[in-house]
């Protein structure tokens, strides 16, 4: 089993620590969380993980280190390990948002492996959408690397031009949609529900949604077409939608998202 070192245990980190450990991708001494106050982190060391507020010695014995803190922070990180990496026996996992591969190698030197990866928050149970790029990583480490993150969820290779866009999509996209289930839900309470019946109506109709793609293999507008009929209440209720800007926003926000995390590092 590899030994994976997580500097930065926030909420993606400690996500992937968990998951990995409730698929049995390793045992839970083979991952160590680093953080710069470990006092508050009693319960991750009763489910049996290595902590550390030290990364410069927490990465010695990895065989996977994953940088999981936010950009502004991350060239203090790479300050710490520097020197420490060894090329052939160590890969880099980054998943900051806005940094390349090339902006790590930079720090750590052009013969260190780095890949980037960005999950969403659904990592916490398994089904997180991940998106994993490098610029030159060999195909070995790439197969580790999507392993990896299959253990808590889907995973597409992507070109790494492209992942600031991911970043808004699929990070960032989580919280559109949970935005999109909240209007529904007060829409519900709108029309009479009361607001737990709402949220629980909204929730699981948008669960059955997304299930319905994933099986079928469908397209959204195929299966809308099922659900509109002519003068129905359906096409009503999307196209005042639609008038008021729905999928414009929708598409608007997605587009500033990814403006947005392309500025992190660099700011």
């Amino acid at each position: 089993m590899p030994k994976i070192t997580i500097i930065g245990s926030g909420n993606i980190g400690l996500s992937l620590a968990k998951g990995l450990l409730a698929k049995t991708y390793c045992a839970a001494d083979d991952i160590t969380l680093t953080r710069r106050n470990i006092k508050n982190m009693a319960h991750e060391a009763n489910l049996g993980f290595k902590l550390s507020d030290k990364n410069e010695e927490a990465v010695v014995d990895a065989n996977i280190i994953v940088l999981a803190v936010l950009p502004q922070q991350l060239n203090q990180v790479l300050e710490q390990i520097n020197g420490i990496i060894v090329p052939n026996k160590q890969l880099v996992v980054s998943v900051v948002s806005g940094v390349s591969c090339k902006d790590i190698r930079n720090k750590l030197g052009d013969d260190v492996q780095v890949i980037r990866a960005m999950p969403n928050t659904a990592i916490a149970i398994g089904q997180s959408m991940t998106c994993i790029a490098s610029d030159h990583a060999q195909e070995q480490h790439m197969d580790e690397v999507t392993r990896l993150f299959e253990t808590v969820g889907a995973v597409v290779t992507i070109n790494e031009d492209l992942m600031t866009s991911a970043t808004a999509l699929c990070a960032c996209g989580i919280a559109f949609f949970l935005r999109s289930i909240r209007a529904a839900s007060q829409g519900g309470v709108e029309i009479g529900f009361h607001a737990h019946d709402a949220l629980k109506m909204a929730v699981q109709t948008a669960k059955g949604a997304a299930d319905l793609l994933l099986q079928m293999q469908s397209h959204p507008e195929s299966e809308i077409d099922k659900v509109t009929s002519p003068k129905g209440c359906t096409i009503a209720g999307l196209n005042e939608m639609e008038h008021n800007g729905f999928s414009s926003a929708f598409i608007k926000g997605i587009k500033l998202s990814a403006l947005r995390a392309g500025g992190l590092y660099e700011e």
